[in-house]
């Protein structure tokens, strides 16, 4: 029904969860979707699929990640991707993407 992208940054932190998660928050509020409303369904129906691009998937927390999404079924994944970029001042930045898609499980009418 529909894809979302967005990027989000840690300056400092060096923590992909939370670039991860300002990645899905920048996704989710470019748009603002009335499709459950026009074709009748609950807002908890919708199906959100996660996907996030970071330097280091395995430290992400998929759970806080998962929160981000307001409501429906939501799953998230990490994978590697993103960028990792020395800082002027000392460590480093990390720049996650996100590709947040939202469905819905219907019949062919």
């Amino acid at each position: 029904m529909a894809i979302e992208i967005g990027t989000g940054t840690d300056l400092r932190g060096e923590d992909c969860t939370k670039a991860a998660v300002r990645a899905v928050k920048d996704a989710l509020h470019r748009n603002g979707l009335t499709v459950a409303d026009a074709l009748g369904f609950p807002k908890s129906a919708m199906l959100v699929d996660i996907r996030v691009g970071v330097p280091d998937p395995a430290s992400v927390d998929l759970a806080e990640v998962a929160a981000a999404a307001p409501y429906g079924v939501v799953t998230a994944e990490a994978v590697v991707g993103g960028l990792k970029a020395p800082a002027s001042s000392g460590g480093f930045t990390l720049i996650a993407n996100a590709i947040v898609s939202v469905s819905f499980d219907m019949e062919a009418v």
